[in-house]
């Protein structure tokens, strides 16, 4: 005689989605509250649903208080738990992952949910912030979204921005976002061989980056500018173009003498020698100079 079958059958998920996510936020049989922002916004919660969805909150709401006797697990704190550092919205867009395993995201919040995933150690709503930042990149955010993208290591989203980044150039260095990048970061950028712009309109905004890098960290420009001056391809400068470049150097000496000294001395040997031979490759966006010629073979 043949034993019982038994089967797993699936419900909607829709509907199930659906009845969970009116418990977003719900103060009905919430057991644990959150204040949020500097709003100090009340966000409710469930105890049970943000521990079996998350670690982080299950070792933050397993911690029983500091007096009390019982074991740390038996006793989870009521909370409020106070999170002056994130924005409601932000946590809220948390919250409902947690919630429905879908978010809301626009662009505003996309890349502090982000953070958010990674403190938390999401890894799904990590993948679903950089698919809509993908998805939605823009001039006005591209350096901002590279900059997070090389901060949590999430190597895809890094190698996205960098492209779009190589696509309009020019639009990008104006940007408020490009005179935020770490050095690290702008030396990064600075490495590519596709940035469609001219090393001379490179060279300007890397400059005034410098100094709005210098004004915030109250730092030298010579200083904070040592490591993405490095990337600057003097020697695709014409002879005109570096003297130029001297003299504006006198007044807040951004570039040291030694790597001017080398573009000259390229200039007069008529070869790169002297210097790493990526600092002779055109870029995709430099403008043909008659001297490029003989820096060619150098560059290959």
């Amino acid at each position: 005689m043949a034993g019982p079958c038994s089967a797993r059958l699936q419900g909607e998920a829709a509907s199930f989605t659906a009845a969970l996510r009116t418990l977003v936020n719900n103060p009905q049989f919430s057991d644990v509250t959150f204040v949020v922002g500097r709003e100090q916004q009340k966000v409710f919660a469930h105890r049970c649903v943000l521990a079996c969805r998350c670690q982080a909150f299950r070792g933050m709401l397993g911690q029983g208080p500091s007096d009390s006797e019982d074991s740390p697990s038996s006793v989870p704190p009521q909370g409020p738990f106070i999170l002056g550092n994130v924005q409601p919205e932000v946590f809220l867009a948390v919250i409902e992952f947690l919630y429905t395993n879908s978010v809301t995201l626009n662009s505003h919040i996309a890349l502090e949910v982000l953070t958010s995933s990674v403190e938390y150690g999401l890894q799904d709503l990590c993948k679903l912030c950089i698919k809509f930042i993908k998805d939605t990149l823009s001039v006005e955010q591209v350096c901002e979204a590279l900059q997070a993208a090389v901060t949590y290591g999430q190597a895809d989203l890094q190698q996205h921005c960098l492209a779009f980044i190589e696509g309009c150039t020019a639009a990008v260095v104006r940007t408020q976002g490009f005179h935020e990048l770490s050095d690290v970061v702008l030396a990064q950028v600075l490495r590519s061989d596709r940035l469609a712009v001219d090393e001379l309109d490179l060279v300007q905004a890397v400059r005034e980056w410098a100094h709005v890098s210098s004004a915030v960290l109250e730092r030298p420009v010579p200083e904070v500018a040592a490591l993405p001056v490095q990337e600057l391809r003097l020697p695709l400068l014409a002879p005109n173009e570096l003297a130029t470049l001297e003299s504006h150097n006198q007044q807040d000496l951004l570039i040291p003498v030694e790597n001017i000294a080398a573009a000259w001395r390229s200039h007069a040997l008529r070869k790169g020698s002297g210097v790493p031979s990526r600092l002779c490759r055109p870029r995709r966006g430099t403008r043909p100079r008659d001297h490029h010629r003989h820096l060619d073979s150098h560059a290959k």
